[in-house]
């Protein structure tokens, strides 16, 4: 239950063992590779260079393709699988085998040929639709499309708009001249589609007046054939193209075998994309190379047996305090503060060298939680919710393998604080059997140790005593890392003084010197806060500035615990609300209907609003007082994989 001890390993061995060593370090999966610390000034550093980077260009390539491939079968070949189901086991030698990897290159390969053959089809057929559209007015008209003008006769096609009648501009065309004839083929609603023929003698004129009725030449010089012709054509290949595409989405129907080998595939090239990436860290020479990084102490003496199989020389070292920020952080804790790993991964990590919160935080988050959901019903839903994930997902996700274990530990204590309140569904118990025995539902309330609604300044006064624990808890946690710093003096001047200012003050209050212990108090802060200070309006300064401060300070800290009342008697309000309105239909189903929508939404506001406002108190009132963060996480060469679950 701490955090996990790192070495820093520098390692140098010969090129020709660099991809077996990177392989070893992947399977062992206990080494964090890291970017050499370069000194400009040795003149050793201007002959190292980086690899290339082909290897790991050639990787993502491959897992692009696979996942490409993957997401056309998602679309034509849908999986079908349970929700929960969890990820199949590889052993980590069938993974990375190469000969079982091609057949599904191959695969990946040809479905998105494929599927790139689709999108050009569906780009074609867009294409010919339009064509087909162009066409459309004009298939009345016989005449081929690409007749053009002779010496003598101008002939065009056009368009004229509909909300000019026709025969005002065959008559606007006559003024112009006798020789030209207006003829329209179609129209729609906005325009006419009109064939003009003018003699040359009269063009000028006409083209004049054809400008000022709005005429639009058409653009069909390059069509042969009638429209009809074209259409037909434009049909058949529409109809050909249509065929084709059925033929490639049954295919690609009938390819849902292949997606195991395309999952498989795409691990393979994230394991290899991973280790690429790893190696582009290390420094080479001609003959060697020299790699850096961080290797958890528990796991160095395996790592060492292993690497005695290869010519190399290794320096493993403990990080000095300089160090401390560079180092990655990993947290090792029991199954109970475990799941809290979620809580300070959304926060920050602690630094390393630092105090682990998991297992100090544990029992206030899911007792707090507890207190606010309280309630029997929800509890269960938590648990069973919890037990079935992890029994049929076995998740090993970022998230979901603390989220898990974390919603069943705070579903025990929702259970737990429901039943000290009564509470299930709310009062749906009593309400159901008021409604079948036609008698008030105060006559059948569930055992409990206490009401919060009839008691909520005791649930007020609770909350905040809870407060006053975790946030002494905190203090005293402040105090032993002071100490144990060397830092004495300090730790019992402030928080210290704190402590015994509290014990005073409450102690004072218990046995009726109120008046009493407030002096005794304020005497130890104008001993301990002066402490240090130089002369009177220093050590007076420092007297009021810490009262001030201390006590806003800590009356704010311990207040914001009432919302563990406040939303505890919120979600118990709630679910009664619903409840009494399904009773008051007197009727067992709409009961029910009204009473399970309503406590459905209590519970979705309150399993986030409880976890949100939970966080809050951890991060802010308890971790404020203690708590170093900064670390970043420690992330080795491992064999990480989205679909299988490697079995070493």
């Amino acid at each position: 239950m701490a955090i996990v001890k790192m070495k820093r390993l520098r390692l140098v061995a010969m090129h020709s063992d660099r991809d077996a060593l990177l392989r070893m370090l992947q399977h062992q999966g206990c080494v964090e590779i890291g970017e050499p610390a370069e000194d400009p000034e040795d003149p050793v550093w201007a002959v190292l260079t980086r690899p290339g980077g082909h290897g790991l260009a050639a990787a993502r390539e491959k897992q692009s393709g696979a996942e490409r491939a993957l997401a056309v079968l998602k679309r034509y070949a849908p999986e079908k699988g349970g929700l929960l189901q969890p990820k199949p086991g590889v052993s980590e030698s069938d993974l990375l085998d190469e000969a079982r990897a091609q057949p599904a290159q191959a695969s990946a390969e040809r479905i998105n040929e494929m599927d790139r053959r689709i999108a050009a089809i569906r780009a074609e057929e867009n294409k010919l639709i339009a064509q087909k559209a162009v066409l459309a007015p004009w298939l009345p008209l016989e005449m081929p499309l690409e007749t053009g003008s002779t010496g003598q006769v101008t002939i065009q096609l056009g368009t004229l708009p509909t909300v000019l009648p026709l025969e005002q501009a065959e008559k606007r065309l006559l003024a112009a001249g006798e020789l030209v004839q207006l003829t329209q083929v179609s129209e729609d609603r906005e325009a006419r589609y009109c064939l003009l023929v003018c003699h040359n003698s009269q063009w000028e004129a006409s083209a004049e007046a054809l400008k000022d009725l709005g005429w639009s030449r058409s653009g069909l010089r390059d069509w042969t054939g009638t429209a009809a012709e074209n259409s037909a054509r434009l049909d058949r290949e529409l109809t050909e193209l249509a065929s084709e595409l059925r033929d490639l989405e049954a295919q690609l129907s009938g390819m849902g075998e292949e997606r195991s080998g395309l999952k498989r595939l795409s691990d393979q090239a994230a394991v290899e994309a991973s280790r690429e990436e790893n190696q582009s860290r290390v420094r080479n020479t001609s003959q060697t190379f020299l790699l850096e990084g961080w290797v958890q102490a528990d796991q160095w003496p395996v790592l060492e047996k292993a690497l005695a199989a290869y010519p190399c020389a290794w320096e493993v070292s403990d990080p000095t305090p300089e160090e401390y920020p560079q180092v990655p952080v990993q947290l090792k804790n029991s199954w109970f503060s475990k799941p809290l790993n979620m809580v300070t991964d959304m926060y920050s990590l602690p630094a390393y060298g630092s105090v682990d919160p998991n297992p100090l935080m544990a029992p206030f988050f899911i007792l707090f939680y507890g207190m606010m959901m309280a309630d029997m019903g929800y509890g269960l839903v938590m648990m069973l919710a919890a037990l079935v994930v992890i029994k049929k997902k076995q998740p090993d996700g970022a998230t979901m393998r603390y989220m898990m274990p974390l919603l069943g530990l705070c579903g025990v204590s929702t259970f737990l604080w429901g039943a000290a309140t009564g509470g299930f569904f709310g009062d749906m118990i009593p309400q159901l059997l008021g409604i079948l025995n036609h008698a008030p539902a105060e006559n059948y309330a569930l055992p409990k140790l206490f009401d919060p609604l009839d008691k909520a300044v005791n649930v007020l006064v609770g909350a905040l005593a809870l407060g006053v624990v975790q946030i002494f808890t905190g203090m005293g946690i402040s105090m032993y890392k002071q100490i144990k710093r060397g830092e004495t003096m300090a730790a019992l001047c402030n928080e210290g003084a704190w402590f015994l200012v509290f014990v005073l003050a409450g102690g004072g209050f218990a046995l009726g010197q109120l008046t009493l212990g407030l002096i005794a108090a304020l005497v130890v802060l104008v001993v301990t806060q002066s402490y240090g200070k130089e002369g009177i309006v220093g050590k007076a300064m420092g007297v009021f500035g810490s009262l001030y401060n201390g006590i806003t300070g800590y009356f704010s800290d311990i207040l914001s615990y009432s919302r563990l009342m406040a939303l505890m008697l919120a979600g118990a309000v709630t679910a009664q609300v619903f409840n009494t309105l399904g009773a008051m239909t007197g009727n067992v189903f709409f009961f029910f209907l009204i009473a399970l929508v309503g406590n459905a939404l209590n519970f979705a506001l309150n399993i986030l609003g409880c976890f949100v406002h939970d966080m809050r108190l951890q991060c802010l009132e308890y971790f404020g007082r203690f708590y170093e963060d900064g670390g970043k996480p420690f992330r080795p060469l491992n064999l990480d994989t989205k679909y299988y679950k490697v079995v070493k």
